[in-house]
């Protein structure tokens, strides 16, 4: 039997949170998040694998926020135009 978290199963690929996370550029580490929970069957035993994934995610969140405050004209530039 095919392991649940093996990556080149064809439903990862319709599913939209995998997609999103997967352009994160954190989708190892959200793997690793999973296969601990599947391990341990106890969040609390996967806190080094969470806190990873969700500075990787904070990191991935605050990057594109920055790049769409520079795509944005400040209220200063629109107003002279």
């Amino acid at each position: 039997m095919a392991s649940p978290h093996d990556r080149s199963r064809k439903d990862d690929e319709d599913d939209p949170v995998e997609q999103m996370i997967s352009r994160t550029g954190c989708a190892e580490l959200h793997y690793a998040v999973q296969e601990c929970m599947a391990e341990h069957q106890d969040w609390r035993a996967c806190q080094s694998q969470v806190r990873t994934f969700k500075e990787c995610m904070m990191s991935f969140q605050n990057a594109r926020k920055e790049q769409l405050r520079k795509q944005q004209p400040t209220s200063t530039e629109s107003a002279a135009s």
